[in-house]
């Protein structure tokens, strides 16, 4: 791969495979913002080519072991398929591996909502926590350094020499183009079932209260009782992850916790009343993204439907408005058929997935000793 691929003008321009789907005009919820197609923002190509290459750079965890692609797998909708994440080689998740996929338009991220300023700092918490890549920014930015190509695609992309700082710039930029598109819903041609669906969706059913806007979340958090999975506290590692987790967040008595506060963590209100309150979780892709839940309990849209028409779990804190939906068995698959109706094209193609081999064989700089970084 030369630098001469974006130079030259060879990469497809990301912004109009993405942003050219036709606005469909959509029914005003509850909330006041309506259901559309996601419009994603402006992006610097160069930058985001680099931004690609640094997701699928196994150089930026600590060990080199795994990329922000070994998690966030294009072919999965940008998760991992997995109920729980794998995280970091000595660590396991305690928590499924969210989407990116229109990331970029997020008022907030994670499952907890903790982080609600911007990208930047997403991407630096992902890159550092010890549990997900364990990376020392010091490092990492002599690493990038060292590659001849990342020295030329810093510099075509405006930011100088490799540095952490920039990093940081590049990866979101990357995250800006994972915009969704191509679904049945976008492109005005759901079938019947799902345009029944979409009815109930937006009326009997009442999703449309939390489940709103292009993403069809509204980026809050509650508890709608949820169970817990029993993986995270039967597997000791796992067990560990979480209580480390914890204990920096501020959860007390984080050794004896045997569930996940959720979002809990932001405000610690006395009563625990947000104690199991996880974020309206994005339903754009979801054919993809199985299995479901913050923390993969179910497998299938059919049971999350499922769940949602029995009330919800059991949980003290649950939020009042789940309650019994008494949708029919039909009723039931029609809303399956609406969820699925809002997946689009995979996004595994060159704009979104790095097609060249990375090689760290690359050769040694002669004289380094004389040779300024």
């Amino acid at each position: 791969m030369k630098i001469s691929r974006y130079k030259s003008g060879l990469v497809p321009t990301l912004g109009a495979a993405l942003l050219g789907a036709t606005m469909l005009a959509g029914p005003v919820t509850a909330e006041g913002e309506a259901l559309g197609p996601v419009v994603g923002p402006e992006i610097n190509e160069a930058r985001a080519l680099l931004g690609q290459r640094l997701f699928f750079d196994k150089r930026l965890s600590g060990d080199a072991a795994i990329a922000c692609a070994s998690c966030h797998q294009p072919e999965n909708g940008f998760t991992d398929g997995l109920p729980l994440s794998a995280a970091y080689p000595g660590s396991k998740g305690f928590r499924n591996t969210p989407t990116l996929i229109n990331t970029a338009t997020a008022d907030n991220w994670f499952h907890d909502g903790r982080l609600g300023t911007n990208l930047n700092d997403v991407t630096r918490e992902s890159l550092t926590e010890d549990y997900m890549m364990n990376m020392d920014m010091r490092l990492m930015q002599e690493r990038v350094k060292q590659d001849p190509l990342y020295v030329e695609m810093f510099e075509a992309a405006g930011y100088g020499e490799p540095s952490n700082g920039s990093i940081r710039k590049a990866i979101p930029e990357y995250l800006n183009t994972l915009i969704s598109h191509g679904s049945d819903f976008d492109e005005g041609a759901m079938s019947e079932a799902a345009a029944r669906g979409q009815a109930l969706f937006e009326g009997k059913a009442g999703c449309v209260s939390c489940h709103s806007g292009p993403r069809l979340t509204d980026d809050q958090a509650y508890n709608i009782g949820v169970a817990e999975n029993p993986e995270i506290w039967g597997d000791p590692v796992r067990h560990a992850t979480y209580a480390a987790f914890a204990s920096f967040m501020g959860v007390e008595n984080y050794m004896n916790v045997r569930r996940d506060v959720g979002a809990q963590i932001i405000n610690h209100p006395a009563d625990g009343s947000d104690i199991g309150s996880f974020n309206t979780p994005t339903l754009r892709e979801l054919t993809y993204t199985a299995p479901y839940m913050h923390n993969g309990t179910f497998d299938t849209l059919f049971e999350v439907v499922a769940f949602y028409n029995a009330g919800g779990g059991d949980d003290a804190n649950k939020d009042p408005r789940i309650v019994p939906l008494g949708l029919t068995f039909a009723e039931q698959k029609d809303i399956v058929a609406f969820l699925e109706a809002l997946s689009g094209d995979p996004l595994t193609g060159p704009d979104y997935v790095w097609q060249d081999t990375i090689s760290t064989n690359y050769p040694a700089i002669e004289n380094w000793r004389d040779v300024p970084n």
